[in-house]
């Protein structure tokens, strides 16, 4: 077991001669065995542990045990306590995302600290063709049939996976065979869990049916992996080529596709989702997209947890789902008006002038509401604000940036960037000056 171990490091390109790895040690037999291997490979290693503190007693048991492993292999011991619980609930997230994200934070920290080339996690085999299954009831689409690759990078931390070379049943004989001490989590036989209900009950099933299902698998993952790297090919040239990038006047960014483009592939909804699926957007929201391209409705808005996506006009439009944008004002007394300065097409006019004596100071800045109406400039008669920002083609993301400067009666003086309320306009009578200034950040 152990050349099979150095034989797939070298294959897979895990790790080079002479560099240190921290590995991410449970407790449990899988990673206890990891650890063994590694101590017995001579490959210069340290020891992480993560206490979540979900279990009660038994988290201490783990985090001690891991503790004595790491000193009678005389490397360096990592570990942090974590209240997953709390986390959890601030965030929002699951235990098990939010556990993991603590998880992998803090292996990213030390090995930046301390100069890690990689932090190796032991999942082996079975946990691969589990995380296949667990992706295809999920709808993750073509890359997620590969399961667990050897390695991967969460951002600027590089994970390896020197274990996908065995089952759990060569890790349960290799463990007994040591006589390892290693710590039993109770929870992996609860039916709680998606996979443990894989692990537990549709294995055992597949196995009944198909006793070579084991290594069927294995080859079909790696078709399925060679497979998905063509195909993940395809798709980046495809994004290259369709996605822009641009930034709107209010000051945030956003990326778009052309209609046409997109209602020129085939099939639309699959790589449609693949063209969405980096912005968090699942398969069945990408569908939903697909048909509302075939009949546009510019407004039509899709959402995902980190993302937002609006039809607007020739375009499909994407941005963060939680930017936020807002001007600043300033004000300014002058005796003549400023010198126009020059401005791009399309630029916001973020420097009026008012008639001082015609408005009631002071002034302040709201967003605009769908009742407000105002004298927009040239015209002697209201306006919906709302029928105002449809003719000048403001998008759906972009009402959320639209503001308004209001008097202290509460009437609108300005739209800032947009156009200046006729009521307050600068004429031939007027005596005293009001220069506003905003900023967008």
């Amino acid at each position: 077991m152990l050349q099979r171990f150095t034989d797939f490091i070298l294959q897979q390109h895990l790790l080079s001669p002479g560099q240190e790895v921290l590995l991410a040690v449970s407790g449990g037999r899988d990673s206890v065995c990891m650890a063994h291997l590694f101590h017995r490979a001579a490959i210069p290693f340290a020891v992480a542990h993560c206490n979540f503190h979900l279990r009660p007693g038994d988290c201490d048991r783990d985090q001690a045990l891991v503790r004595r492993m790491a000193g009678d292999f005389g490397v360096p011991f990592f570990t942090a306590d974590f209240d997953t619980l709390a986390v959890a609930a601030a965030t929002g997230r699951s235990i098990e995302e939010a556990a993991r994200h603590l998880r992998y934070a803090f292996f990213d920290d030390i090995c930046r600290s301390h100069g890690f080339a990689a932090v190796a996690t032991a999942h082996h085999r079975d946990d691969s063709v589990e995380t296949f299954f667990l992706n295809l009831f999920r709808g993750t689409g073509i890359s997620g049939l590969h399961g667990i690759r050897p390695r991967s990078r969460l951002g600027s931390l590089a994970v390896v996976r020197p274990m996908l070379c065995f089952s759990r049943a060569d890790i349960d004989a290799y463990v007994q065979s040591h006589a390892l001490p290693f710590a039993d989590d109770y929870t992996n036989a609860l039916l709680d869990a998606q996979r443990n209900r894989i692990r537990l009950r549709l294995m055992p099933l597949l196995r009944e049916l198909y006793p070579s299902v084991d290594a069927t698998m294995a080859a079909n993952l790696e078709r399925f992996a060679q497979a998905g790297e063509v195909y993940g090919r395809a798709v980046d040239d495809l994004s290259r080529r369709l996605r822009r990038s641009g930034r709107s006047p209010f000051g945030f960014g956003f990326h778009s596709f052309v209609l046409a483009d997109l209602l020129a592939l085939e099939p639309l909804p699959t790589l449609l989702f693949e063209l969405l699926r980096p912005y968090g957007f699942s398969s069945a929201v990408a569908a939903e997209v697909a048909e509302a391209l075939r009949r546009p409705r510019t407004g039509s808005l899709f959402l995902s947890a980190t993302h937002a996506a609006a039809i607007d006009r020739q375009r499909l439009l994407v941005v963060e789902r939680d930017f936020a944008v807002s001007p600043t004002l300033s004000t300014a007394t002058a005796s003549v008006p400023p010198a126009p300065s020059a401005r791009e097409r399309d630029a916001l006019c973020l420097q009026e002038c008012v008639d001082a004596d015609s408005l009631h100071l002071p002034l302040s800045l709201r967003p605009w509401q769908p009742g407000d109406r105002f004298f927009p400039l040239g015209m002697d008669h209201p306006r919906r604000l709302s029928d105002f920002l449809k003719d000048c083609k403001i998008n759906v993301f972009e009402k959320r940036c639209v503001h308004v400067a209001i008097d202290a009666d509460g009437r609108i003086v300005w739209v800032v960037g947009l156009r200046l309320d006729n009521r307050f306009r600068v004429t031939p009578s007027t005596s005293r000056l009001l220069v506003l200034k905003a900023s967008y950040k």
